[in-house]
């Protein structure tokens, strides 16, 4: 038995952050109700990040929303109102990422929500939290990297700021709120009593950043400077990026540059052995790496590197992924369907508990799917 099984989860949210932290606990055995608007339901149905879309759905919304039921109710009629509040009387946890002040004005804000029913964990995700100038700005993922400092980690010296090519904040937010809701469940357990969690999009991005934001508050205020030659990470000296190779690249880690220089056969890396120039003269010993390896197939090096304990890698797109054994050895893609038989290949959930890989083959719904079973079975 998956170790949440036997808890009513209603999520509220829409787009990534709220539905990606329902999407983990349905994962872990909850049973999820998505509560939508009947005239279009989650706005992440139209939200397409390719041209594909699946039974009427975007491909996004399929992903993130497998293994759900749902529940079409209407928030300003007083019937359907009625009927989510019976839902919120028998729940476990309600997860919601409307601006702050919307739950308010339809009564379902936390007070509301406990005075139904105190046993119940409310989650909540926000952009930039309930207080501070921000607070009103959309909470869009791109917007809240771009003010936390974040775009200024990534891409080379003299590029500009460079976005993170996945939507980060979304998904470190969903992963936080995952944990708060869990604590409080297992402080439940103790107490008998439910609990308000609240995260936002700007405090787990910056979150993410702790190592470095850290080293920031005590360096003096240094601001990162990144390498003008395979920047990895601002923060750390040579090697430490990806090269390319006479037919592709390779990534190189922290590794001692004098026996690099050794084992490829490349003499002027053999004389940085202080540990200070790594990081001094950081973008003169990259350029004099990246030189080297333009010289040689990436295989070619590997060969070298590998048996000696020197940590790299080859740098794989998803085709060369997707075929790899080490990929089909880890069982990542399900397929998932609707009850009318549409099919969607798909990520699985990534933790495994006693050994068990957890798949579920429940696609996502249609707007109002389980309305009837829903209402019959809670008589609301």
């Amino acid at each position: 038995m998956k170790p949440l099984a036997g808890l009513t989860v209603l999520d509220f949210s829409q787009f990534l952050s709220g539905p990606s932290a329902a999407l983990r606990l349905s994962d872990l055995g909850a049973r999820v109700i998505k509560i939508e608007r009947p005239d279009g339901g989650d706005l992440c149905r139209r939200l397409y990040i390719s041209n594909l879309e699946l039974d009427g759905d975007s491909t996004l919304f399929h992903s993130i929303n497998r293994n759900k039921q749902s529940f079409a109710a209407n928030l300003k009629n007083p019937d359907d109102l009625r009927a989510v509040r019976g839902l919120i009387a028998k729940a476990d946890v309600l997860i919601q990422n409307f601006r702050p002040g919307v739950m308010e004005k339809i009564g379902l804000h936390y007070d509301a929500v406990k005075a139904i029913n105190p046993r119940i964990v409310y989650g909540v995700v926000t952009g930039y939290g309930k207080e501070g100038p921000w607070k009103d700005k959309p909470g869009q993922d791109l917007l809240v990297q771009s003010l936390s400092g974040l775009t200024w980690l990534s891409g080379d010296a003299g590029q500009g700021p460079v976005p993170f090519g996945l939507s980060v904040a979304d998904m470190m937010a969903g992963a936080h709120l995952v944990q708060g809701i869990l604590a409080c469940l297992v402080r439940r357990g103790v107490t008998g009593e439910g609990g308000l969690v609240e995260v936002s999009l700007m405090e787990s991005i910056l979150d993410v950043q702790f190592e470095v934001l850290t080293t920031h508050l005590n360096d003096g205020g240094k601001l990162p400077e990144r390498s003008e030659v395979s920047n990895a990470n601002a923060y750390l000296g040579a090697p430490y990026g990806i090269y390319g190779t006479a037919d592709g690249y390779i990534a190189i880690a922290m590794n001692p540059v004098d026996r690099l220089g050794e084992l490829l056969g490349c003499p002027e890396l053999t004389a940085y052995k202080e540990p200070g120039r790594l990081f001094s003269e950081r973008d003169e010993i990259k350029r004099i790496l990246r030189d080297h390896l333009r010289t040689e197939t990436t295989a070619h090096w590997l060969d070298i590197l590998e048996p000696a304990d020197i940590w790299c890698a080859d740098v794989l797109g998803w085709d060369r992924l997707l075929a790899h054994e080490g990929f089909r050895a880890l069982q990542m893609v399900q397929t998932v369907s609707r009850g009318n038989g549409a099919k969607l290949e798909t990520t699985r959930c990534p933790i495994r508990i006693d050994g068990e890989i957890y798949k579920s083959a429940l696609g996502a719904p249609k707007i109002g799917e389980h309305n009837g079973r829903i209402r019959e079975e809670f008589q609301l």
